[in-house]
């Protein structure tokens, strides 16, 4: 997996240089508002989140689960569009170094112009883009556009990912894997499941040297699971949660307990 230039790889790289998993959170852009989204992502930036992911809206996901498109469908109800992506983005960069990767369905980005969105994100200071539904051999011009401005591409592996595949998403990836833990739909969840282990040391055989897990993550127990096998662990529904209950201190409350689980612990 390349590691030029790769402000998401740099991340993980610092958290393991510090003996811990990188913690990774999620919230969807515009929710419940374009303000409130910046302050929430500064919130957990200031309170132990290694790396911002921040997801464009879509009127039609496939992975996501209620909590989260709940939010998606209030963000686009409000009149949140594609291009506002760039100034959330920029806003949240020019207030913090915590890298900022952007999740898309690939829609949005073909719409746009390949190009033209990965000029204008990577202008806005986004460190790439996280693709749930574009698989590598789709992908020839985003791998392009990629390479010419400098962005991370995360590609997700689930446990259904045969070992060619594998193979193939890992070579392509930059920055990290996206292991997916649970076969299904976004959700917080009570326990993260043995296939979740299996998804990162099937990654780490294929070469990949950094695999973060996501799908189910909702607390420092399961964060502190996950970090004794993985290089960073992803949280998106329980944030999106703490954010629609509690407003950003709940974020920031939220973020700062997780963040005691990432310590490295013997397996």
């Amino acid at each position: 997996m390349k590691t030029l230039s790769s402000k998401a790889a740099a991340a993980v790289e610092k958290a393991r240089a510090e003996g811990r998993a990188a913690l990774i959170g999620y919230l969807p852009a515009g929710f419940p508002d374009v303000p409130t989204t910046i302050e929430a992502a500064l919130a957990m930036a200031a309170n132990g989140v290694d790396l911002i992911e921040i997801g464009i809206p879509y009127s039609d996901p496939v992975m996501d689960g209620r909590v989260i498109q709940d939010a998606t469908v209030q963000a686009l109800a409000a009149g949140f569009t594609v291009p506002q992506i760039f100034d959330v983005v920029r806003d949240i960069t020019s207030a913090t170094d915590v890298p900022v990767l952007v999740m898309t369905y690939w829609n949005p980005v073909m719409r746009m112009g390949v190009r033209e969105f990965a000029a204008r994100l990577a202008e806005a200071g986004g460190a790439g883009l996280i693709t749930p539904d574009l698989i590598p051999d789709e992908a020839a011009e985003w791998m392009a556009a990629s390479d010419e401005f400098g962005l991370d591409r995360v590609y997700l592996v689930a446990p259904s990912t045969s070992p060619a595949r594998m193979r193939s998403t890992v070579e392509a990836s930059r920055g990290f894997v996206y292991g997916v833990s649970v076969m299904g739909i976004t959700g917080a969840r009570t326990s993260v499941g043995a296939a979740a282990r299996a998804v990162v040391d099937d990654a780490h055989a294929a070469g990949a040297e950094r695999v973060c897990v996501g799908l189910g993550v909702s607390s420092a127990a399961q964060v502190a699971e996950i970090a004794r096998y993985a290089d960073g662990v992803i949280v998106g529904t329980a944030l999106v949660a703490a954010l629609r209950d509690g407003g950003v201190p709940a974020v920031a409350a939220l973020c700062k307990d997780l963040s005691t689980g990432t310590g490295k612990n013997p397996s």
